[in-house]
This record gives structure tokens, C-alpha cells and sequence, in this order.
């Protein structure tokens, strides 16, 4: 007997399973350049040989542009004390405007923000290294622009991801493999790659079937096509058969992402938010997912004005947060596994401006951390007199950084993913 309101089965594969994500990007959802790479049979290959499967990559992202200056500070420059009369630090055991900087380099006069005691332990204890001055030519200060610019990993701003297009070029596209995530609200630019796509999701709890809460014949569908493994009517190897599998993929991760997340961590979190990503991303890790490249984000950090307490602020909440995060990669035995990136879009003005703040500039540090590091202060420190415009000329082309993490740690073909070679300190122990 026909009924009007029921969905059929095909209706529902065709309609319903678009429904299925709501909170989060599928990997491969509905491209037909992923129907060509899949078998019949709904296999997929691994990874390129000699590519190891077993290391992750993991991205902290600063955005609105996270003041270098006030971040590794100079405080042995004049210039730098000359240039912030309010906002400059002093040097260790000195506390000037309020604090004094974290020894980092005292041969070069170079200390952390008094609040990055996390990434001072980390430093102290051979996990830190500190890239000074990186950025890239003919800076360009928009936020919107810039983070395209090194998300895409060009100049111009456009096209895939830099690790969309490792993962393109390393996992040959599998799309079961879940093998890039992002903690946050939407996919960045940087995940995307020509064939493949991230899992994004703000929260564990949302990153589930949705439709659940709503019941009705859609619900039911949806459970017994992935619970029952029915609707037989569809032909292997159809769009509706690739749909099919594609929506019990994102089940069996998302019961398998909820179920680790809820897991007591192994280290004591603080509260901020980015502190809560990381601990999501330290679950998967310790629940052995597949997943190589995680990527999370916190901002804030856009300081035109009044710069010194909403900055220390953030100093405190991302040091805490990585300590943390290490410890508890460390208390899993993962630590050696993974290496984690920390960047901004740019840096701030060497000058303060009148509200006691700073306006956008360009070239600022990158942090990168774990125990495969060689730790300490990198690279070439800009110089404060010799500026663009009032701004820093940056010493490390951030495609350095990111050819040394894809090619040492991941063991990627660089010149695949990045369109060249580039130069940059030895930040990744051979």
C-alpha cells in the first residue's frame, strides 16, 4: 500500500544520507573523483611506501595575527624597548610594564612572554623549537588573505590546502581512512586537498546522526541501513552503494570518536577552549585512529587595543594548553609520534599605535614542539632597524617550515605538495 509521508529506500539514500553529517564534513561526501578511486569491492589503498603511517602531524592556529614581538621578545634591542614605551617586557628577573621575559637565548637577548611558562617547560626539557621570523614576500596584512596564503601554501592565495595536498599525494585519496581531522566549527582551507577532505566537527557530541533526535521513517532507514547492513536492492559499485558506505564510515567514526573523547585524559587540562580541542585531539590519538594530520584553532588575537591583558591573557591559555597536551602524549607513550606546529597569519607592527595595542604586520615566530625537535631558538632573528614600511622583513619562508615537517617528520614529497624547494633552519632531528 503506498504511503505519501514514508521515505523510500532509495529516497532516503539519495536525500537522507546528505542529512547525515549536519556538524561534519565527510571525507570524500558525495565527489564523483572519489567514485573513480574507490574498488568494487569499496576497498581502498594505503599510503605511498616508505611514508609512515605512524607519525601525525598536528596544527595550532593563532588567528588575527599574534604580536611576535610580545611574544619571543627581543629584550635585549633598544629599538624594541624604544618602539613600546607601555607595551615592552624586560628581560628575565627585570619585570618592566608589568613582566619579565622567560630566558630563551640569553647570548641573543631573546626571552618568551612571562605567561608562556608551559612552552618554557617544554623548551627547558628539549621539546621546543623556536622558528624566529618567518613569513613570506610582498606580505599582505588582510587576516582573510594572509591565512589563505599560508594555508594554501602560495603566494597567491588560491587553490587546495598544503595538507590537503599532502594527504592527496600520500594516502593515494583513501577515503576510509579518516585520515585528516579538524576540531572546529568548519574544514580549513588548509585540509582541502584535490580528492580528499577533512572530518570537521566543533564538538564529539554533534559529530553524530542527527536525524536520531527527529525519529520519524528517515531515522528508521538510516538505522537499519547502517545497524542491519540492508537495503539489498542497491547495485555495488552504484552512487547509492558508495552513499551507503560513505554514511557507515561516518558512523563507526562517529561512535569511535565519542567513545575515546569520553575517556579520562591521561594529563590535567586547563579550561580554555583551545586546551579542550587538544584534549579531543590527544583522545583520538591515544584511541589509535588512523587520522595523521589534526588541526585545531583558537583566536583573539587581533590587538589594536589595549594590548598588554587580553594578550597575556592568550599567552597563558596557549602555553598551558600545550603543556598539557605534550604531557599527555607523553603519559600515553605517543609523544614520540607527534609533532605539533603553532602559526599566525602574521605579526604585529613594530611600533605600538596609540591605543596601546598593535596593528598588523607581518613576519612573527612558529613554534614547534615534541621530542623529535631540535630545540631552541632557530633561525635568523629580524632586525628591528632594518624594516619594511615600519614592518619586519621576515628570515624563514614559512613553506621552509613546512618543507621540513612534510619532508623530515612525514616523510612526504615536498616538491609534490609545495611547488618548490626551500630554505630554512634544521627544525625536525634527522
Amino acid at each position: 500500500m503506498h504511503q505519501p509521508d514514508a521515505y523510500s529506500r532509495r529516497i532516503f539514500i539519495r536525500q537522507g544520507v546528505m542529512l547525515a553529517s549536519f556538524a561534519a564534513t565527510l571525507p570524500h561526501f558525495i565527489q564523483e573523483s572519489a567514485l573513480g578511486m574507490l574498488a568494487p569491492d569499496g576497498s581502498a589503498t594505503g599510503s605511498r611506501p616508505g611514508v609512515p603511517d605512524e607519525r601525525i602531524l598536528v596544527i595550532v592556529q593563532l588567528s588575527g595575527g599574534n604580536d611576535g614581538l610580545n611574544t619571543v621578545i627581543p629584550y635585549g634591542d633598544r629599538e624594541y624597548h624604544a618602539a613600546r614605551p607601555s607595551l615592552s617586557l624586560g628581560e628575565p628577573g627585570k619585570a618592566k610594564n608589568g613582566g619579565a621575559a622567560l630566558e630563551l637565548d640569553r647570548d641573543r637577548g631573546i626571552g618568551l612572554h612571562p605567561n608562556l611558562t608551559g612552552l618554557k617547560e617544554l623548551h627547558d626539557d628539549g621539546r621546543l623549537a623556536v622558528v624566529a621570523g618567518v613569513g613570506y614576500p610582498n606580505p599582505n596584512r588582510s587576516h582573510f588573505a594572509s591565512m589563505d596564503i599560508w594555508q594554501s601554501g602560495r603566494p597567491e592565495g588560491k587553490g587546495t590546502g598544503w595538507l590537503g595536498r599532502y594527504v592527496d599525494a600520500t594516502c593515494n585519496g583513501n577515503p576510509a581512512a579518516d585520515v585528516a581531522v579538524s576540531v572546529g566549527r568548519t574544514a580549513p582551507l588548509a585540509m582541502l586537498g584535490r580528492t580528499s577532505r577533512p572530518i570537521a566537527f566543533e564538538s564529539a557530541d554533534l559529530f553524530r546522526w542527527l536525524g536520531a533526535d527527529a525519529g520519524g521513517q528517515m531515522d528508521a532507514e538510516y538505522q537499519r541501513m547502517v545497524r542491519a547492513g540492508e537495503l539489498k536492492d542497491v547495485a555495488a559499485g552504484s552512487q547509492e552503494s558508495f552513499l551507503m558506505r560513505t554514511a557507515l564510515d561516518a558512523q563507526v567514526t562517529s561512535d569511535r570518536i565519542r567513545a575515546a573523547v569520553k575517556k579520562a585524559p591521561l594529563a590535567r587540562y586547563p579550561g580554555s577552549a583551545v586546551a579542550k580541542q587538544l584534549q579531543t585531539v590527544a583522545a583520538m590519538i591515544r584511541d589509535g585512529m588512523k587520522t595523521r594530520v589534526y588541526y585545531v584553532s583558537m583566536g583573539g588575537f587581533d590587538t589594536h587595543a589595549n594590548q598588554p591583558n587580553s594578550h597575556g591573557n592568550l599567552m597563558r591559555q596557549l602555553g598551558d594548553a600545550m603543556l598539557a597536551f605534550q604531557n599527555d602524549l607523553k603519559a600515553q607513550g605517543n609523544d614520540g609520534r607527534v609533532m605539533t606546529m603553532c602559526f599566525s597569519e602574521f605579526g604585529r607592527r613594530v611600533r605600538q599605535n596609540a591605543s596601546n595595542g598593535t596593528d598588523h604586520g607581518t613576519a612573527g615566530p612558529v613554534f614547534v614542539v615534541g621530542p623529535n625537535v631540535n630545540p631552541g631558538l632557530q633561525g635568523k632573528y629580524p632586525s628591528l632597524t632594518d624594516l619594511d614600511g615600519g614592518d619586519l622583513k621576515f628570515t624563514t619562508d614559512f613553506r621552509g617550515v613546512y618543507q621540513e615537517l612534510l619532508g623530515k617528520w612525514m616523510k612526504a614529497p615536498t616538491r609534490e605538495v609545495l611547488g618548490g624547494t626551500y630554505q630554512a633552519p634544521s627544525i625536525v632531528r634527522a
